[in-house]
């Protein structure tokens, strides 16, 4: 097969219960990946990489997995909850996809193609300090520089990003869980299951596999549902609409996100029939790509929107999502285990 070939089929192959067979060549590979990827956790464990604390507690908000699973939903929904509390969040990111490298804040009028499409939608939806840079540590440091009345942060991704140093970490995995278990290149794991370990809380956007459950059985597990009933109109003036609005007519989905039937999967929900267009994560549309929704309306995710919007030149609406977590078995809720580990926080 062309590397080509495998490199555009590999999310799809990663995702079967087995290792599949187009994979075994990539194992070799998957193992030295797995061993760098130790040694790095045993030199910043034993101080021989230096490790950042900033002056404010840290959560971070990642996956074990390449790909989305819900976690920018999540971030919207702690930010949020954070502020009810009296608390003052600040956002950080990597600004995956986005052309810069340097550190720089993040503002509803930012270039989507350098700052990155979770930044830009995080900067537009949470109403909070964003700020984006290879560098986390970098990234904070800027943010509380800028903004000295953030008293927490906020890392959208970074739980493999060892030089910061933090308080918390929510692990986010989708339905589809820890594929067929190998780490990259053979499949989707970043690092082993048994990293885990070392997790404040886990959350099921959709309950996986027994295997990768069973990794996490120690710790405080809860059920995310992304919900959304009313779609708004992308770019123009704002206008809501519901399904009823949309139902009988000609539509086209469109998602590029790391599930994209999870998208689809919603609409179906809503009574909606659509043509699905799936497209990878992350992906920089150009306006070739959306020629197929000429003859119809376009339905489009809010991560695909602040990079389509420019590009539509017809009928489209989004459909926003809102995290929506449930308490832990015995009524623990998740709120309550991140306060408790906040106000431990010792400064630095």
């Amino acid at each position: 097969m062309a590397a080509g070939g495998i490199a555009q089929r590999l999310p799809r192959l990663w995702y079967e219960r087995h290792l599949a067979a187009a994979l075994w060549p990539l194992v070799p590979l998957s193992l030295v990946f797995a061993l760098l990827v130790g040694l790095r956790r045993w030199l910043y464990r034993y101080g021989v990489l230096s490790s950042h604390r900033l002056p404010v507690p840290v959560i971070i908000v990642g996956n074990l997995t390449v790909g989305g699973s819900g976690k920018t939903p999540l971030v919207l929904w702690l930010v949020r909850g954070l502020r009810e509390r009296g608390w003052r969040p600040g956002i950080v990111s990597r600004g995956y996809a986005g052309s810069g490298e340097k550190v720089r804040p993040v503002v509803s009028t930012s270039a989507c193609s350098v700052v990155g499409d979770e930044p830009l939608l995080l900067a537009r939806r949470s109403g909070v300090p964003v700020f984006v840079g290879r560098d986390r540590v970098a990234a904070g440091q800027a943010l509380l520089a800028a903004h000295p009345e953030c008293n927490v942060i906020v890392s959208d991704d970074g739980l493999q990003h060892y030089r910061l140093q933090r308080a918390i970490e929510l692990v986010v995995f989708d339905g589809r869980g820890g594929g067929n278990g190998w780490l990259l290149p053979a499949g989707p794991l970043r690092e082993s299951l048994r990293r885990l370990s070392g997790a404040s809380a886990v959350l099921w956007n959709d309950r996986p596999e027994a295997e990768v459950v069973r990794a996490a059985e120690s710790l405080p597990q809860f059920d995310m549902r992304l919900v959304g009933q009313d779609f708004v109109a992308a770019g123009g003036v704002p206008r809501r609409c519901d399904a009823d609005f949309l139902r009988g007519r000609k539509l086209h989905a469109l998602a590029g996100i790391g599930d994209p039937q999870r998208f689809f999967r919603q609409l179906e929900a809503l009574g909606l029939e659509f043509e699905a267009h799936a497209f990878p994560d992350h992906y920089p549309y150009r306006a070739a790509d959306l020629a197929f929704a000429a003859d119809g309306v376009l339905l489009m995710t809010e991560k695909d929107a602040v990079k389509c919007a420019a590009l539509v030149t017809g009928e489209a609406w989004v459909l926003p999502v809102e995290a929506v977590i449930s308490s832990a078995p015995g009524g623990a809720g998740l709120f309550e285990i991140i306060l408790e580990k906040l106000h431990g926080h010792t400064p630095a």
